[in-house]
C-alpha cells in the first residue's frame, strides 16, 4: 500500500469521526521538537481532506519561511490573520470570530501552546481550539511535547529550558485522535545543520542546547510514549473499558498529592501525582491542601496566596479534584482524608538539602506521615518527590 494511500485511509478515517458528532472532531498531531514535520503534516491532512469534498480551512498556519511548508499553502483556503494592536504594536492572531462565521467542518490550527495577545477572547490558543470544537467545528492542530503542563518539570532537567508556553493534558486526553510526528535525533539534527529549522547563524547555539542529541532522544522517548498511553486508554474505551492487560488493582488506586503553599514544590508534586494517575489508570486523584494557623490569609503575602490558587487551579486542569482543609495537625488531617477517600498512594515532597535517609530520619511531616503510615496497617504506598 502506497503513502498516499494510507493518507487517503487516514482521511477518511478523519471524515467519518467529523460526520458522527455533533460536537467538533479534535486530532492532534505530537511531535517531539520543532522541525519534526508537524506543520507540514497539518497540511498535507488539509490538502487530502479538500480532495475528498470537505470544507477545510486554514485557520492559522506558522510556516517558519520553510520552502517545503510554504509550498503547500496552495489550493486549500486561507484565512486572513486578525490585526491586533497592543502596546503601540500591530501584531497577527487567528481570527476565532470569523472561523466561527465562516463555519467550515474541518480548521486546521497550528501552534497549539500560543499564548494570544493580551485583550483577545481567549488567553491561549488551545481555549481557542477547545471554543471552536464546542461550536461543532472540527480542528486538527499541532504541538511539542515539551509543552504538556505535566511535563514541564521533566524537560526542564532535560533540557535547562523553562518552557512557559503550555497546555493542559486533558485536552489530549479529550482528543479524538494523536499522532506521534517521529524523526530520529539524527535525522532532525541534520535537518537543522541544514537550515531546514532554524536560519544559518541559530544553529550551532541550538545543536549545542536544546538539540543536543541526549535531549532529544529523551523528548522522543516522551513523546512515543505520551502516544502509547493514550493509545492504550482509546483501545480501552473501544472494549467496553475492559483492561487490555489485567493487572492487580488496576483502575481501583486513588492518589492523594498533599501539598502546602511552598509555590516550587506544589507545582512538582501536582503535575508528579497527575503522572503517576495516568501511568496507574487511577481511579481518581486528589489534591490536599491543609491550611495550619500559620498559613492563614492574614499571615502570609498576597504572592503566597496568589501562587497557591495557581497551583490549585494547575491542579484542577490536571483532573485533579480539590480538597482543602483547616487543621494544625497536618499528619492527622492527611492520615483522616486519605481514609475518607481510600487513597492507595500518598503522594509527597522532600526536599533535595539533605538525603532522604537523613531527611525521613529526622523530625517533621513527612517523616511523621511515613511513621504514621506504617503504623496503620492499611494498604497504602508513600511516593517522595524531591524538589
Amino acid at each position: 500500500m502506497s503513502e498516499q494511500d494510507l493518507r487517503d485511509i487516514s482521511a477518511e478515517r478523519f471524515l467519518r469521526l467529523v460526520q458522527a458528532k455533533r460536537r467538533g472532531t479534535l486530532k492532534i498531531y505530537l511531535g517531539l521538537a520543532a522541525g519534526v514535520g508537524k506543520t507540514y503534516r497539518l497540511l498535507q491532512e488539509a490538502h487530502d481532506l479538500y480532495r475528498h469534498g470537505v470544507d477545510v480551512l486554514l485557520g492559522y498556519v506558522e510556516t517558519h519561511g520553510r520552502p517545503g511548508t510554504v509550498a503547500e499553502l496552495k489550493n486549500v483556503p486561507l484565512l486572513p490573520r486578525k490585526q491586533v494592536f497592543y502596546k503601540g504594536r500591530g501584531l497577527e492572531e487567528m481570527d476565532v470570530e470569523a472561523i466561527v462565521q465562516r463555519r467550515p467542518q474541518v480548521v486546521v490550527v497550528d501552534e497549539l501552546a500560543h499564548s494570544n495577545v493580551p485583550g483577545s477572547r481567549h488567553d491561549k490558543r488551545w481555549q481557542d481550539v477547545e471554543f471552536l470544537v464546542a461550536q461543532g467545528i472540527s480542528v486538527i492542530t499541532a504541538v511539542n511535547v515539551q509543552h504538556l503542563e505535566s511535563l514541564h518539570d521533566q524537560v526542564l532537567k532535560i533540557t535547562g529550558t523553562d518552557v512557559t508556553e503550555r497546555i493542559p493534558d486533558q485536552l489530549l486526553k479529550q482528543a479524538d485522535e494523536v499522532v506521534n510526528v517521529d524523526l530520529t535525533v539524527g535525522e532532525l539534527r541534520a535537518r537543522l545543520e541544514e537550515g531546514k529549522i532554524y536560519d544559518a547563524a541559530k544553529v550551532p547555539t541550538a545543536l549545542a542546547n536544546f538539540f543536543r542529541a541526549e535531549n532529544l532522544l529523551q523528548l522522543r522517548r516522551l513523546a512515543v510514549r505520551e502516544v502509547a498511553q493514550l493509545l492504550g486508554r482509546q483501545v480501552e474505551s473501544e472494549a467496553g473499558g475492559a483492561p487490555a492487560v489485567a493487572a492487580a488493582r488496576r483502575n481501583d488506586d486513588r492518589l492523594l498529592a498533599c501539598i502546602n503553599s511552598n509555590d516550587r514544590a506544589a507545582r512538582e508534586i501536582i503535575r508528579k501525582a497527575s503522572r503517576l494517575a495516568d501511568r496507574f489508570s487511577a481511579a481518581a486523584w486528589y489534591v490536599l491542601y491543609v491550611q495550619t494557623g500559620r498559613e492563614t490569609a492574614d499571615r502570609i503575602g498576597l504572592a503566597t496566596q496568589r501562587h497557591l490558587l495557581n497551583n490549585l487551579q494547575l491542579a484542577t486542569e490536571l483532573g485533579a479534584q480539590i480538597l482543602r482543609v483547616k487543621d494544625d495537625d497536618i499528619v492527622g488531617a492527611i492520615r483522616r482524608v486519605a481514609q475518607e477517600k481510600n487513597a492507595t498512594l500518598l503522594v509527597c515532597g522532600i526536599t533535595r538539602e539533605k538525603s532522604v535517609w537523613e531527611q525521613v530520619s529526622r523530625r517533621g511531616v513527612t517523616n511523621e506521615l511515613l511513621r504514621a503510615v506504617a503504623a496503620d496497617g492499611r494498604d497504602v504506598d508513600v511516593y517522595l518527590v524531591t524538589y
